[in-house]
């Protein structure tokens, strides 16, 4: 698979890095004159545009335009993250693409879609969530959303969605021979995220509430803290899951009111819960619900602690890749297992328009063409 990548901030650069993870040739097209913000945070940077070649290009500038026409016979997939109408002022939306290439993929990431009355609204991820519902009952009674530390809206809607459509589209190509526009919303994609409680609401007119279900706090389902301030997570929903946190808490006779299906047994339950996380702190309750513990029950973990985790790291979710100084940074591995292939670490996000000659030159461009280009502002 051979993508031209023309995304910027997480969305987008995320799906593509999964690209890049999994073997496809990725080349990030930026532009010349307004770097990628993400270009601030370097460490992220080489993470999200691993494995990538990069070309800078004014895609205001007409020649801008025909390389990338140029280049779409070749890179036959395309993912763009501008609001509604820049691709098409630019003169490089799927209409005027598909006709240089009918097989062409062209995948449109945006906050709201290509088409309602907010398409050309802006936003970011905490709004997408606003609107799709998830926030008013992922939070506590009488208290405000939580933001997230997550992107999930971008991440979860945009990106993940995003790898999905392309790859069944590609499916579909490989089947037919025709390419197609690809229309994501991450505001679509979060409300479909509400698949748990959602359709209670849609088919019985059960709305989901703040800690009023299962999985949001309703439920001794729950984080609870330590004497010291730091959480546990418990989650043991089935009856043979209670049974070992009521032996673990040495508390058999609790057991009676985790097995009831009263809510006011529930709610007992659960404030007696509560009360025992508070006797002990977290050096304590990690030596009760040690690596032996079946019940369900996990520390909340800061990322440096997450990092050091001996399941992660037996999971090799943390990697190396090579550098342009010979060495090596620590990133994020891919999260796909495959059993017949390895994943792609080729090298660090590159930095803005590094691989641009290489790929004019592979396209058919001289030397020459390439001084004049750059001598006109179309490149950097």
């Amino acid at each position: 698979m051979k993508i031209l990548d023309f995304s910027t901030l997480l969305p987008g650069p995320y799906a593509t890095m999964m690209f890049a993870d999994m073997g496809a040739d990725v080349l990030k097209v930026e532009s010349s004159t307004r770097p990628d913000l993400l270009s601030g945070m370097p460490a992220t940077h080489h993470h999200l545009n691993r494995s990538k070649s990069a070309i800078a290009l004014d895609l205001k500038k007409e020649e801008s335009v025909e390389i990338v026409k140029k280049l779409v016979l070749d890179y036959d997939i395309v993912i763009e993250q501008f609001r509604p109408g820049v691709m098409e002022r630019f003169g490089l939306d799927y209409e005027a693409m598909k006709q240089v290439n009918p097989r062409l993929i062209y995948c449109s990431l945006t906050g709201f879609g290509k088409t309602g009355p907010y398409r050309n609204r802006p936003g970011h991820d905490n709004n997408y969530l606003a609107l799709s519902g998830m926030l008013d009952y992922s939070r506590r009674k009488g208290e405000k959303p939580t933001t997230m530390g997550i992107q999930i809206a971008d991440l979860a809607g945009g990106s993940l969605h995003a790898v999905i459509g392309i790859l069944a589209a590609a499916l579909h190509r490989e089947k037919t021979g025709e390419g197609q526009h690809i229309d994501i919303s991450m505001t679509d994609a979060s409300f479909a995220l509400n698949a748990m409680f959602g359709p209670d609401y849609l088919v019985n007119g059960v709305e989901p509430k703040p800690e009023g279900l299962l999985l949001n706090g309703g439920t001794f389902y729950d984080y609870y803290e330590t004497k010291d301030g730091r959480y546990f997570s418990v989650g043991s929903l089935e009856p043979q899951f209670r049974r070992l946190l009521c032996k673990a808490v040495q508390k058999p006779d609790l057991l009676r009111f985790a097995m009831s299906e009263k809510l006011e047994d529930q709610h007992r339950f659960k404030e007696e819960i509560k009360a025992l996380f508070l006797g002990k702190d977290f050096e304590e309750w990690l030596e009760v619900f040690d690596d032996t513990f079946e019940g369900c029950v996990e520390p909340v973990l800061t990322f440096a602690e997450a990092c050091e985790h001996p399941q992660l790291r037996a999971r090799g979710m943390i990697t190396e890749v090579p550098d342009s100084d010979g060495g090596a940074q620590k990133q994020i591995a891919t999260p796909l297992k495959f059993s017949s292939a390895k994943p792609v670490y080729s090298h660090v996000g590159p930095q803005l328009g590094a691989h641009t000659e290489e790929v004019l030159l592979a396209q058919g461009y001289t030397k020459a063409q390439i001084e004049a280009l750059r001598l006109n502002d179309v490149l950097r």
